[in-house]
């Protein structure tokens, strides 16, 4: 007769990204999806880039910019305008993606925008070291810069 060991618990984490500092919440996301964590990560339009706000749209811009001579849609550096795909690339910019523990990292991620029905009773948990309170005024939302790339927001369903 076989008995097979209990599975550990499913460790979650719930983050609540309105006024997080992108690279430190990115950072710290890393790390905790090497542990295996599984991660949700709300609000992500409301994540702030610090930098002064022209700055940091033109660096975008540039890098927009840049182009290949072989079809850029297929082999081009893809960029993102969407929110989740802003903070999506900074996340994955910090894990191995060649691994693959990184790309098993990758998978148990998920963003959002807003808070969705299934998550609004979860406790959210915030990273006081990337506050954006300590900014000042120079900085910019994701969703702001979203916007001036290009992105139309969310359509409602109605």
């Amino acid at each position: 007769m076989q008995v097979e060991a209990p599975k550990p618990p499913e460790r979650v984490l719930y983050i609540d990204a309105t006024d997080q500092i992108l690279g430190r919440m990115a950072a710290a996301v890393a790390k905790k999806l090497l542990e295996g964590y599984r991660v949700y990560i709300v609000n992500a339009e409301k994540a702030v880039i610090s930098g002064d706000p022209l700055r940091v749209f033109h660096s975008y811009r540039i890098w927009w910019e840049l182009k290949v001579h072989v079809n850029p849609y297929k082999w081009g550096p893809h960029r993102p305008r969407s929110p989740i795909f802003i903070v999506k690339k900074a996340i994955t910019g910090m894990l191995p993606k060649e691994k693959q523990k990184g790309r098993e990292a990758m998978r148990r991620l998920r963003i959002y925008i807003g808070v969705p029905k299934e998550l609004q009773n979860k406790e959210f948990t915030r990273f006081s070291f990337a506050d954006a309170s300590r900014l000042g005024h120079k900085f910019i939302r994701v969703g702001e810069l979203a916007q001036k790339l290009g992105w139309r927001g969310v359509l409602s369903k109605q």
